[in-house]
């Protein structure tokens, strides 16, 4: 009797010391799947089409001369490496756990890029053109100055659109490098789920 209470207590319960039912904690197989409930295909094709949508327009203002080349460069590499994490997005779809792990990492640096090209559009956006006004006094064309305020009212509402793009590639990139975290457990082990095997009594002879 006292070996028989000797088991009860240090098992959960006694249909879990049972030789009918074991109880066991094991890893869940299909964490890494978890990674595709963020899309990240869709994500991915968003980032890479919504910061070459960006690098374009600010390849054309450098061509047309209404932007300096010293604030283009950073816009640029931060462009690019946003580009990156997006192909890196996209290639985790194979659930690579390296790959996973190389996008978790991508996707960290695409939201310090993200931000660092918001600073770089809000300081684009105060920096109103003044090559219109440059010639406002020698000019004697009707309405110059109606012509000078909308050009300014075009520059404004652009680069604040480009804020919105870059606050969208933020949240993009925020949402996979979460996903990314819970399944490459960097910041917590890996959880285990409860499995409960139950055997069939033997047949009577």
């Amino acid at each position: 009797m006292a070996e028989d209470a000797a088991v009860v207590e240090e098992g959960f319960s006694p249909a879990a010391q049972s030789p009918l039912v074991a109880v066991t904690f094991q890893r869940n197989v299909y964490r890494k799947e978890k990674y595709l409930e963020a899309e990240p295909k869709a994500l991915g094709i968003t980032q890479i089409g919504l910061s070459m949508f960006k690098m374009i327009s600010c390849a054309v203002f450098l061509a047309k001369g209404l932007s300096v080349v010293s604030s283009d460069i950073t816009f640029f590499i931060s462009s690019l490496l946003v580009v990156v994490a997006g192909s890196v997005a996209i290639a985790a779809e194979t659930l690579h756990l390296p790959t996973l792990r190389a996008c978790f990492g991508m996707q960290i640096v695409a939201c310090g890029a993200s931000i660092v090209n918001i600073v770089c559009t809000l300081v684009k956006m105060e920096q109103m053109p003044i090559y219109c006004w440059e010639y406002y006094y020698h000019n004697t064309t009707p309405n110059y100055e109606e012509i000078c305020h909308q050009i300014e009212k075009i520059h404004s509402h652009f680069f604040a659109g480009g804020v919105l793009v870059q606050t969208a590639l933020l949240a993009i990139s925020v949402t996979l490098a979460v996903y990314c975290c819970k399944v490459v457990n960097c910041c917590a082990p890996a959880p285990k789920v409860p499995v409960i095997t139950v055997q069939a009594p033997p047949a009577p002879q």
